[in-house]
Order: C-alpha cells, then structure tokens, then sequence
C-alpha cells in the first residue's frame, strides 16, 4: 500500500474537479443555453401573439393610428429590452419600435419568407441577412377573416441571452465549488479518521514483522480502525510473550537437563580417576542411577505434553466411576503418606458416581495433583479430595495445607518447567511439567480447572468432568 492509497484519493479528487468543470463548461453550459433560448422564445411569442391580436390587428382595421402603434411597440420594447416590428406578408415594414418609418423610404426585408419557420417558434440568425450580428427572433401572424395580413416580429440580441445564461452558469459554477470544497472536508475527514490510524497500522505491522514486537503506537478511535490497532498490538504483545515463554522453556529444559547430566558425568568421572574408592561404587552408581530415573521422567513428561498438545488427539471416553479411581489413586500414596506422616481424607459424592471422560488420562490427571498436594504439604496434615455433583456437572477438588502459591504466580503455575520460588525448595525432583499436563488432558475433555491458594496457607485445585447419565439411573 505505501503512499499510494492517499495519492490515488488525491488524484480522484483532482479528477473529480477538473471533469466537473468540463462538463458544467460543456454539457451544463448547452442545457442552459437551450433552456435561455425556448423559455426566453416562449416568452417572446406569447408577448408577439398578444401585440398581433391588440394593437397590430388595430392598425389593419384602422381602428387606431399607426402613432399610437408605433408608441406602444416602443413602450413595450423596453420593458422586454427587445426589437419590435410589424410587416407585411412580403418582407415591407410598416412600424418599428424606437424609429418612425418614413412612407416615402420603404424598408424591406429581402428574402422574407416566415412559411421556413413551420414547426419552430423562432429563428437564430441575421433574421434573412438585416442584422449584421445573431439575434433570436419570434414570429405571431395578423390575421382577419382567416387572411394573414402581416407579421408581428420581435427581436433580441444572442448576446443579452448569453448573459442570462451565464448568469445561471456561474450559479452552477458556484454550486460546484462548493462541492468540491465539501469533498475536500471529507477528504480531510478520511485522512484524520482513516488514513492516518491506517498508516500507523501498517508500521506497526513492518516493526512487528521485521520482529520488533515491543513498538508502540497508538490509534485514539473506538471505531473498527481502533479495534484493528488494539487488536495488532494485542497479537504482537502476545507473540513476544510467546517468544518470552519459548526463551523460558528452553531455558529451563536446559538447566533440568544439565544438572542431572552434570551430576552423572562428575561421579563417573570420580570412580574412573580413583577419586571415589571401589568400596564407594556401589553407593555412587545408585544415585547415578536416580539421576537417569529423573532424565527419563522428565524425557516422558515432554514426550506425553508433545502428544497431548497434538491437534485430533484421541480420547478413550467411558462411563465409569469417578469415586473408585480416586479410591485407587489415594491408595498408590499410601507408602509416602505414612512416611511422610500426611493423611489423605475422602469426601465422595455417593458410594459411585459416574462421568464420561478418559479413564486413564484422568487417573493420571489426579496423580499428579494428589503427588503435588502431598510433595507441598506440611508434615501431620492432611490431603482433602472431595466430589460434588451439581449442574450436570461433576467437581473434583483437591485441597491440600501446605505452603501455598503466591498471588502473582497462580496465573503462570500451569505452563510448562513453571516453579515458584516456593516450591523449588522443596521440589528437587520435580520437571514442572506436571500441571502442564493435567491442563492439557482437561483441555482435550473440554473441561476446564482452577486454582484457590493463599500463601502459608494451602492450595485447592479443582476442575471439571462430563457427568454420566448412568448417575440418573441409580437414583431411579
């Protein structure tokens, strides 16, 4: 787009006027002229017909003198500020306003021949050669007994028509300009109100793609221009946020990978170079051992994170029981609880309760939150998972009494090698992709979960599943 949308509407508008004003000078100007002439011929015909029947047909009844004629004719030549005429049949003229004819002085048109102007009510010309300049001239007959006994002609000059219709023209002329003076507001209308913001946009839209997503511009409209600024700048905030998290990801795969390796390559390096005596080997190759454990966990939570993220994932879904699955999952903690001294308490919903969801991914969903609850919490407390049933809806709860996540960092707990400050004490081996995953799965549900924690507290999780309908037929 560039400079040329706004160089495109600049020559429109310069189009626009000059081809407005060619044709007011052209067609415009024709019209008017026309419509100048027949309003003016009609007028003149109707005054040429009213002097015939009056004052010319009079004369040729002798019923008054051709003095009289010859001071009406003058008086109404200057009202209509024309020439006025009467003649014989054969061209002689017999009275002219504004000059007494003299009898002995004939004046005679020559070539006058009035049948040429059958079907018109006037003629444009030297009227048969007698004006040396155009003048419009009108035609009435005078008639008695059916017989024509003259002519009553009236002319004026082209040159006082072209006036008048100038006078309409500049009336057009005007009424153009101010057209075109309230296209050029609109013109800066649309630059203020379109152009401008757009162009904003499309910088934006070059810093951003040559990957400067920290510009800054702003666009101060609530129209769909400010929607579309807001918008681009949401986007862009995003993606750095996204290119922040990737940074951060890469980071942390990094670190949790390095450490352990760090740790395996020092020991061996020990034992190879007689640092570690023989009799230690046994002792050190165990927690090598225990360091490729946590290489392999953290090698299948990114593997099982990168399957769950993958579009068309499949579910297993299955009606079955929600309670017995938590049943089971408390009782694969059993041994770390009493070592630990932290007791789980169940409150179920019912003796069962069903929902419809992968059995296996929701197992799993709960093993982490429950491995979570119990890693955070404090010695001589208790894990609390609970089910209620409500708004075909079932809820699951796990709440725990242990450290708590702060307030700042509730929103970024469930992406991915995310620990708090909190937590990194206490959570030597986890990978941060536990949370992760248990998102993902209920994402892939079309279920949602949520955090209630308070800092030195303990923390809730609890999220969502499908109710089952074989729930209906138990209460039956």
């Amino acid at each position: 787009m560039r400079k040329t949308l706004y160089y495109k509407f600049i020559l429109a508008y310069l189009l626009f006027a000059l081809f407005g004003f060619i044709s007011v000078a052209t067609i415009v100007s024709g019209m008017v002229s026309s419509y100048v002439k027949h309003n003016e011929a009609d007028h003149l015909y109707k005054e040429a017909t009213e002097i015939a029947n009056t004052y010319a047909a009079d004369l040729y009844s002798s019923e008054t003198s051709l003095d009289t004629v010859y001071r009406q004719l003058t008086i109404l030549s200057g009202y209509t500020d024309s020439e006025i005429w009467i003649l014989n049949p054969s061209g002689r003229m017999v009275a002219k306003s504004g000059e007494k004819i003299n009898p002995d002085k004939q004046v005679v048109v020559s070539g006058f021949n009035p049948s040429e102007l059958t079907g018109s009510l006037y003629t444009e010309g030297t009227f048969w050669g007698y004006f040396q300049e155009t003048r419009l001239s009108v035609l009435a007959p005078i008639t008695s007994n059916y017989k024509i006994n003259g002519y009553v002609v009236i002319h004026i000059k082209e040159a006082q028509l072209e006036s008048d219709a100038n006078h309409i023209l500049n009336i057009a002329y005007i009424m153009l300009i101010i057209l075109l003076v309230l296209s050029l507001i609109i013109l800066f209308f649309f630059t203020e109100v379109v152009y401008v913001p757009l162009r904003k946009i499309t910088t934006a839209t070059e810093q951003y793609a040559a990957g400067n997503m920290n510009y800054k511009f702003t666009v101060d409209s609530e129209d769909e221009m400010g929607y579309l600024a807001a918008s681009l700048q949401y986007m862009a905030s995003e993606i750095a946020r996204s290119e922040d998290d990737q940074k951060k990801f890469i980071a942390n795969v990094s670190h949790d990978f390095r450490s352990p390796l760090t740790s395996i390559r020092g020991f061996l390096e020990a034992m190879l170079d007689g640092t570690i005596p023989p009799e230690l080997h046994d002792k050190y190759i165990r927690v090598v051992l225990n360091e490729t454990e946590r290489l392999t966990k953290l090698t299948n939570g990114l593997l099982t994170l990168n399957n769950l993220n993958t579009d068309g994932m499949l579910l297993a879904r299955t009606d079955f029981d929600i309670n017995e699955t938590i049943r089971q999952v408390a009782l694969s903690f059993e041994q770390t609880c009493r070592t630990k001294k932290i007791g789980i308490e169940l409150v179920l919903t019912g003796d069962r309760l069903y929902v419809n969801a992968d059995k296996d991914k929701i197992q799993q969903v709960l093993y982490n939150l429950v491995d979570n609850a119990i890693k955070f919490s404090h010695p001589d407390s208790s894990v609390k998972i609970e089910t209620t049933d409500r708004h075909n809806k079932i809820f699951v709860s796990v709440k725990d009494t242990g450290i708590g996540i702060p307030k700042e960092d509730q929103k970024m707990i469930f992406e991915r090698f995310y620990k708090t400050d909190l937590s990194r004490g206490k959570d030597k081996k986890g990978t941060g992709l536990g949370l992760s995953i248990v998102r993902e799965i209920l994402r892939a549900h079309g279920e949602n979960i949520n955090v209630i924690s308070t800092e030195g507290v303990g923390s809730e999780f609890i999220f969502t599943l499908k109710r089952s309908k074989l729930n209906d037929q138990l209460e039956d």
